[in-house]
């Protein structure tokens, strides 16, 4: 016991005060985290595991980025794209399946209200959890305390968690478009969609909107699309999204958007215009939640994005101040955002000093058409470390079993990227039909630092396409 308050009470206590026209009344928490996304919301349940005081300020819905525009929505929409993909496979298996007009508007409908029961249930783990909810904006101000709308209060520590936003273009008529956040607003499937950027929201939503029968096209600066992936993801992800009908435009870049009487747009590029389009979708990268929130009141140190700077526990420059996530500008995945704020909690509250995460060897998927999973070194990034002579590769491309009676197909490649003398696998990266599910329990061996003998030592379950990464040679 001793030890707990030691933890908790210890350190200067930092205010935060909400503004209001009568005299404010303080109430004071042990913790208290400025945003109720994944990340937030998960440091602040687990610290309130270990009878922690602890309240969590969010302007917005529960659950973030993730839960409201991102990556749940996200993959309901990429399910969806599924169902469209193997609708035409169907007659190639014996089925005579008549395809119907596909109707936008209803699954937009059935997603909806799944996400809004999602809120619901995050605003009821919190209560459960007896974790205060503050609703409103929440900044520093001049005297140090936070503003936020009518109340008063202070905590010994603050989790700075408010995530990131779409980057919009500058260019004129930018206005005219719209970010992934605007994707999940639209209430109907429009016929010719242009899709600028070459990251992984670029490719989701770019391969979402062909697979559903919109005119596709997606314009890229240079030769392929997620290039800060290995090699074999980038190059293989490109020729799907062709093969597959995406116009892939490389070397091309936006100069101005006009808007005509009908509504639809001309899309001028360097290479040329694009007309008729109804949408034009920005995917061109992410900024930091941190412009409105008066990090320089408080002295907390930033990048030349905004992105507030942090060790390896999540610490910023100022003590009792924390931020993970998102804002932070590193790993921008929910898990991580989760998993980093649980340990911070374990950290603070529960006494383990060096609880921390590591950030190597996270593994993540893109729900492109076929999925990639990834996780450590790409080829590259492994012989710039180790040495060319050091590192040894085993590939593998075949057809999975799903398309050898389809006149679809699409090959599977399998990459592990290997460390000498002992063939640590230090790299693993697949594209094909189900990579998206084999990634988690291979990428535990990976991090339990598994060997390519090890892999090898492992029987193979057949026919899967998973077999293959143990069957390499």
């Amino acid at each position: 016991m001793q030890l707990f308050t030691r933890l908790v009470f210890s350190r200067p206590t930092v205010s935060i005060r909400l503004l209001s026209s009568m005299a404010p009344i303080e109430t004071k928490f042990d913790l208290l985290v400025i945003g109720g996304g994944s990340g937030g919301l998960a440091t602040a349940r687990r610290a309130a595991e270990f009878g922690v005081k602890a309240a969590v300020v969010e302007e917005g819905r529960w659950g973030g980025t993730c839960v409201n525009v991102g990556c749940v929505p996200k993959k309901v929409m990429f399910n969806t794209a599924m169902h469209a993909e193997m609708l035409h496979d169907h007659k190639d298996y014996g089925f005579d399946v008549q395809l119907k007009k596909f109707d936008w508007g209803y699954i937009k409908k059935r997603r909806d209200d799944y996400i809004k029961r999602l809120n619901g249930i995050y605003e009821t783990n919190l209560e459960k959890s007896k974790v205060e909810k503050i609703t409103g904006h929440a900044q520093f101000s001049e005297d140090k305390q936070i503003e936020v709308a009518g109340q008063k209060y202070s905590a010994k520590h603050i989790v700075i968690a408010t995530g990131g936003r779409p980057s919009m273009s500058n260019i004129p008529g930018a206005e005219y478009g719209i970010t992934s956040d605007g994707f999940f607003e639209l209430e109907t499937l429009p016929k010719k969609v242009v899709v600028v950027g070459a990251g992984y929201i670029a490719v989701e939503l770019a391969g979402i909107f062909n697979a559903l029968g919109a005119d596709t096209s997606i314009l890229i600066r240079f030769d392929e699309v997620l290039r800060t992936f290995d090699k074999v993801i980038s190059s293989n992800v490109t020729a799907n999204m062709e093969q597959a009908g995406v116009k892939v435009l490389r070397k091309t870049q936006v100069q101005k958007v006009e808007k005509g009487s009908d509504g639809k747009l001309t899309v001028t590029t360097n290479t040329g215009p694009i007309s008729g389009v109804e949408c034009l979708l920005f995917a061109i990268g992410r900024v930091p939640n941190t412009d409105s929130l008066n990090l320089a009141h408080m002295g907390i140190q930033t990048d030349l994005k905004g992105q507030i700077i942090v060790d390896k526990y999540q610490n910023t420059n100022v003590p009792n101040i924390y931020a993970l996530g998102d804002v932070c500008g590193k790993a921008l995945l929910t898990p991580v955002a989760i998993a980093a704020g649980r340990k911070l909690a374990h950290r603070i509250f529960k006494g383990e000093k060096e609880a921390h995460l590591c950030y190597e060897n996270i593994p993540t998927v893109i729900f492109s058409h076929p999925p990639v999973g990834t996780i450590g070194m790409s080829q590259c990034e492994a012989e710039m470390q180790f040495g060319k002579e050091k590192v040894k590769i085993y590939e593998s491309t075949f057809t999975p079993m799903y398309y050898v009676v389809t006149e679809t197909k699409y090959k599977c490649q399998m990459k592990l990227v290997c460390q000498l003398p002992t063939e640590k696998v230090v790299g693993l990266h697949m594209v094909g039909q189900g990579c998206d599910e084999m990634m988690q329990g291979f990428s535990v061996a990976i991090v339990m630092g598994a060997t390519k003998q090890q892999f090898d030592s492992c029987v193979a379950i057949h026919p899967t396409s998973s077999e293959e990464l143990v069957t390499l040679r």
